[in-house]
């Protein structure tokens, strides 16, 4: 029992670092809390324009996920536990304790639990995203398409109780994407964009 609160715990507190939101201020950038859609996570860091922190924010959330789950794995030789602290540090990530609870929506850490946990299972996952993104154009629905297939992949490559896992997080992830699903259906949603609009650029020139 103590095992698993401190696995709880410790998962937790690891995954509500903010990464996007502390790389974006050593940078000198504004609060992406006030931008975009205000989240913490790479997609609203690529709305700064800065392509490398995005990238270096969906690397330390996936890693702080991934990472944790490793660690507990190891420490007291449990698969288990080892999902329960990638999974505390998802809603660490998604409900983090020094943000009062207003987190990303924990794509990247999710992604990165899989990839460390059930590497065919991770890798299947993130090409789906990527196949997604590269076809529609939409963050959020390359997100769901690929983290409502992941159960799937891991029934068949890992295990029952992996699957149960993903299914989980799939869960919370649609949970926490509801406004973007609202989006999507009316046709509102944001497309991913890696470079900005002319009229963007022009306000920036002036």
């Amino acid at each position: 029992m103590a095992a698993f609160v401190l696995t709880c715990l410790l998962g937790y507190l690891a995954g509500s670092v903010p990464f996007g939101l502390v790389l974006t201020r050593l940078a000198g950038l504004e609060d992406i809390r006030k931008i975009g859609s205000g989240n913490i996570g790479a997609t609203n860091v690529l709305r700064t324009g800065r392509k490398d922190l995005a990238l270096l924010t969906v690397i330390f959330d996936a890693c702080k996920a991934g990472l944790m789950a490793l660690l507990f794995k190891d420490i007291y030789n449990s698969e288990f536990l080892g999902f329960v602290a990638g999974t505390m540090a998802i809603i660490g990530h998604n409900y983090p304790i020094w943000l009062n609870f207003k987190g990303g929506k924990g794509v990247a850490s999710t992604l990165g639990l899989m990839v460390f946990m059930t590497p065919i299972t991770g890798w299947l996952t993130v090409a789906t995203w990527i196949g997604m993104a590269f076809l529609k154009k939409y963050s959020s629905l390359s997100a769901l398409t690929a983290l409502a297939l992941a159960p799937v992949y891991a029934f068949i490559f890992n295990s029952s109780m992996s699957a149960c896992f993903y299914l989980c997080l799939a869960v919370l992830s649609f949970y926490r994407h509801r406004e973007n699903i609202k989006r999507l259906l009316n046709g509102t949603e944001t497309k991913i964009r890696l470079k900005k609009d002319k009229s963007e650029q022009n306000k920036e020139t002036k």
